[in-house]
């Protein structure tokens, strides 16, 4: 090949490329006359000369066949390569690292280098294990305990730390103690109270299911109310609830309220019982259909059982596994856990007629248990009430009460079934259309006292309200009833933290757990550790100055994970 032909007719297409360039920059010939001597477009010939401007363009020979162009890598870049691969990161992922910091280098240069330095391939790895999702979402971690230690100095901003707030009350119970009288499983990586505080967690964040779990998988202020890092995954919370049995569960609950009843929270001198049903809507189910009041109809659901302290509104008995046949033993059943509990007091049953039947009016009877009911109302006893002449006006002593002046009859009957005498108050004037009839085996109470008592039975009601509307108690996921009455136990608990703590904040002694959460325990806050202590540092906020006023120094300080630290609220 003579000169002239080999710059005329370039056969290499890097050579084509500059010749084409040069006749276009340096002969300033049309791109058309370009383009038809070296067989390219004329819109090609611009789009060359646009990526020469911006040094888009390499005019480098190709490396001969047969030989291989290594890119050269230095020794400090090699000891990054290799410090990298011991931490188990990929040669993509090397590469990656070595991009931020300005140095570009293809990952077969650091596959060649790996091999070099005798480093084998990885094998090959799930996207969970790499991190990442198809989608390209991040994986949060996998749950574990933390000490303080490792968490010295980090500062956290979450939108859940105000369940710190419940930390001082909850110190007040023997969690390891409690955990332990239950047996309450847990395995390596969490223990059974970590699992416990962590189902205790959604629940005081008015969680609607634990399904929902995953929302919370990066918020270590959240892990760390529970003693761990993050909150578990929604799989290992529901294989847990799936793992406790029904020893498990009523263990659990009588060491708690056992321990609250020496805290001092109730005593039990009067007692509310009501039956709810949690609906089930799935199609598969063994569910046996109950009443349900709320929808005025029976449904397909789990029977559960409250049992309310009338002085205080707090559930301090729960049931979850009851079928039809076995509602009428249910009081029974309570004077059973009561006795275990708390021995001495013979609390006063209220109830609804058909709580029971008479049968079993005569055995509280027998063993000494006083109760108020009411009975079950026929056209033959309507008529009879209606004839009466003579009716005594009371004064019920009750703020709120409409209708304070009721007027009633009391005299004594027979039931069937019940051996004995009952005493009968028969109210009307009580706004409804219909007198009520009450019974009850108390034949020294004063009749203000007992009907006012029965009066207060709708404060049970008002309170399985507001667990189906801030625990979320009709959220059931699952026809496994031990799971449901686990789930019942936790809004129990959560319940009473939340009674607790509002009786520490002027003005709002009386207010729902969703008031309590909207005010003072919802929004951003900043946790920060230092050593052994805990601060909680919590902005600006409307309702500030009365969670400042609260005497956080006369509750236990610390957190009832870490024994040895020291809790901190600082309100802006």
């Amino acid at each position: 090949m003579n000169d002239k032909n080999y710059f005329l007719h370039p056969k290499s297409e890097w050579q084509r490329r500059y010749e084409a360039l040069r006749a276009s920059l340096v002969e300033r010939l049309p791109a058309k006359v370009v383009a038809k001597r070296f067989n390219y477009s004329p819109s090609y010939i611009l789009f060359l000369r646009h990526q020469f401007k911006h040094g888009k363009i390499d005019f480098s020979e190709p490396t001969p066949e047969g030989k291989v162009n290594r890119y050269r890598v230095s020794a400090e870049v090699r000891q990054k390569i290799k410090e990298w691969r011991q931490h188990n990161m990929s040669a993509g992922e090397i590469t990656e690292c070595l991009l931020e910091e300005g140095l570009e280098i293809s990952v077969r240069t650091v596959e060649r280098v790996l091999r070099e330095e005798g480093f084998p391939k990885l094998p090959r790895r799930s996207r969970i294990k790499i991190g990442m999702t198809i989608k390209g979402a991040a994986i949060p971690e996998k749950s574990k305990v933390v000490e303080l230690a490792e968490l010295d100095g980090q500062r956290m901003t979450s939108d859940n730390a105000g369940l710190f707030l419940f930390a001082p009350f909850l110190s007040q119970y023997p969690l390891d103690a409690i955990v332990s009288a239950a047996g309450l499983p847990g395995n390596k990586t969490i223990p059974a109270k970590q699992y416990l505080l962590s189902f205790l967690a959604l629940k005081l964040v008015g969680n609607e299911r634990y399904s929902h779990a995953g929302d919370y998988g990066f918020d270590m202020a959240a892990g760390l109310f529970a003693g761990l890092n993050v909150l578990p995954k929604v799989t290992a919370m529901s294989s847990y609830s799936y793992s406790l049995d029904e020893v498990h569960i009523m263990k659990l609950q009588e060491a708690f309220v056992k321990h609250s009843c020496k805290v001092g929270l109730y005593d039990g001198g009067v007692v509310n019982l009501d039956f709810h049903t949690i609906p089930h809507y799935g199609e598969q189910s063994v569910l046996e259909q109950h009443w349900a009041g709320a929808r005025n109809k029976s449904m397909k659901g789990a029977l559960t059982l409250f049992a309310q302290d009338a002085q205080t509104k707090l559930i301090l008995y729960t049931a979850a596994d009851l079928m039809r046949r076995e509602t009428d033993f249910q009081a029974e059943e309570f004077i059973k856990f009561w006795k275990k509990v708390h021995r001495g007091i013979r609390p006063l049953l209220v109830f609804d007629s058909k709580f029971t039947g008479y049968a079993h009016l005569s055995k509280l009877n027998r063993q000494g248990i006083k109760f108020i009911t009411l009975r079950r109302r026929g056209e033959k006893l309507l008529e009879a009430a209606h004839r009466i002449a003579s009716w005594k006006r009371i004064s019920i002593d009750h703020p709120k009460r409409k209708y304070p002046n009721p007027y009633i009859h009391e005299s004594t009957t027979e039931l069937k079934n019940y051996s004995g005498l009952i005493r009968q108050v028969i109210v009307k004037g009580n706004g409804h259309e219909k007198p009520a009839m009450l019974i009850t085996n108390d034949f020294d109470m004063p009749v203000e006292l007992l009907v006012s008592n029965y009066a207060r039975r709708w404060r049970v009601e008002n309170g399985l309200s507001e667990a189906v509307s801030f625990f979320n108690l009709n959220a059931l996921s699952s026809p496994i009833l031990v799971k449901v009455h686990f789930d019942v136990v936790m809004t129990m608990i959560a319940d009473t933290l939340y009674s607790m703590i509002a009786q520490q904040l002027r003005g709002f002694e009386d207010c729902n757990a969703n008031s309590i959460y909207r005010h003072f325990i919802r929004g951003k806050a900043m946790v920060s550790i230092d050593g052994n202590n805990i601060k909680v540092t919590f902005p600006r906020r409307a309702h500030n100055p009365i969670l400042r006023n609260v005497p956080w120094d006369k509750f236990p300080q610390k957190h009832p994970c870490f024994e040895q630290s020291k809790l901190y609220f600082s309100f802006m």
